[in-house]
């Protein structure tokens, strides 16, 4: 059984009386792209440069391909690592030119084929000569990728390399770069706050929240089945509706929703997503009949809707409690504000959590 290229167990760090990484574990094998992701402040960059060997753990050990490398007593140095980083301002050195910044730090005799191969595959042969403010920012990330990446390291560590990056650019440098570190095989970390980017680039995500990590699996997995409220909305936009558990079953006026396991008497949310709202027309003061797939209807009255591109967005006032739900309708739907709609909700695609 192939062994993790990067692990680490059991992390913590404190910054004096604040706690800001907790009991962090997690494994990346070799060619796998982990993201770490969650919002501003939660420990993900802390881990980054613990991992990195910048700053020191508390407690906690880290191994790369089962070798030791850090705990309280042993340390090796960050350039002892074998791990490659790559940070937002790309820090390339500006007194030297493209060819000059890659080689940075190899032997003389292995740079000029090293760096030539590393251009290839970036597509930055032709500006070698060149400095990079002579560059744009998407030039610069390639430049930047092929330099960490020269000295062969087995683990490259990323943090926000992208997000310097405008709009139109990002998707595609993020694809790109996502080619040229499968092809070289290295383990990868990278550190976003962007749900899209760690669905578009990572193998697995770890959501991290306070310090600690959440939630871990693969996109798909993650996405589809959030361990709470919170993870839930950090995806996506969500609606939140609120019930009571009575045996095993919520009431609600969409109908009853299942709730196995809960004690009666918990207050729980329940949580779906805009593109999984069911919406139909009004027929004199009526919708449409109950389903079991999407429950009974509640009517709302049309707030607002907009036009977003791939899909329309239409924010309804419900009429039992004057609550805001938003639906998201592909294509073009927009309904004058004032129009009364009938909305269902898909049990299959809602999910019902206890309330913290």
């Amino acid at each position: 059984m192939q062994a993790p290229r990067l692990e680490i167990k059991n992390i913590v760090k404190d910054f004096g009386d604040r706690r800001v990484v907790d009991d962090i574990n997690l494994t990346v094998m070799p060619g796998q792209v982990t993201c770490l992701l969650g919002p501003s402040g939660c420990g993900k960059s802390t881990t980054l440069r613990i991992i990195a060997g910048v700053e020191m753990q508390d407690s906690g050990t880290i191994h790369v391909d089962g070798t030791l490398v850090c705990d309280t007593i042993t340390r090796v140095p960050p350039e002892g690592r074998s791990i490659g980083l790559m940070f937002q301002d790309f820090a390339l050195f500006p007194h030297l030119t493209v060819g000059q910044n890659v080689a940075f730090g190899l032997k003389r005799g292995e740079a000029a084929p090293r760096v030539k191969a590393l251009l290839d595959k970036v597509g930055m042969t032709r500006y070698i000569d060149d400095y990079p403010h002579q560059l744009s920012g998407g030039e610069q990330q390639r430049v930047a990728l092929a330099r960490a990446l020269a000295p062969k390291p087995r683990i490259m560590l990323m943090d926000e390399p992208f997000s310097g990056l405008d709009d139109r650019l990002r998707d595609d440098i993020r694809d790109e770069t996502l080619e040229v570190l499968k092809s070289e095989g290295a383990a990868v970390l990278l550190v976003t706050h962007e749900p899209g980017e760690a669905m578009r680039m990572a193998d697995e995500i770890a959501l991290m929240r306070d310090g600690r990590i959440v939630q871990r699996g693969a996109p798909y997995n993650i996405y589809n089945a959030p361990v709470d409220l919170r993870a839930a909305g950090f995806f996506s936009d969500i609606n939140v509706i609120s019930g009571k558990v009575e045996g095993a079953l919520t009431d609600t006026p969409f109908g009853q929703f299942l709730a196995p396991g809960v004690p009666n008497g918990t207050e729980v949310d329940i949580v779906i997503r805009p593109q999984h709202l069911k919406i139909d027309f009004d027929r004199q003061g009526r919708g449409p009949n109950p389903t079991p797939q999407d429950g009974a209807p509640a009517r709302g009255i049309v707030q607002r809707a907009r036009f977003m591109g791939a899909s329309s967005l239409v924010e309804f006032r419900m009429d039992f409690d004057g609550s805001v739900l938003r639906a998201s309708v592909p294509s073009v739907f927009l309904p004058k504000p004032g129009t009364p709609l009938w909305i269902m909700i898909r049990r299959d695609r809602c999910f019902v959590f206890p309330r913290r």
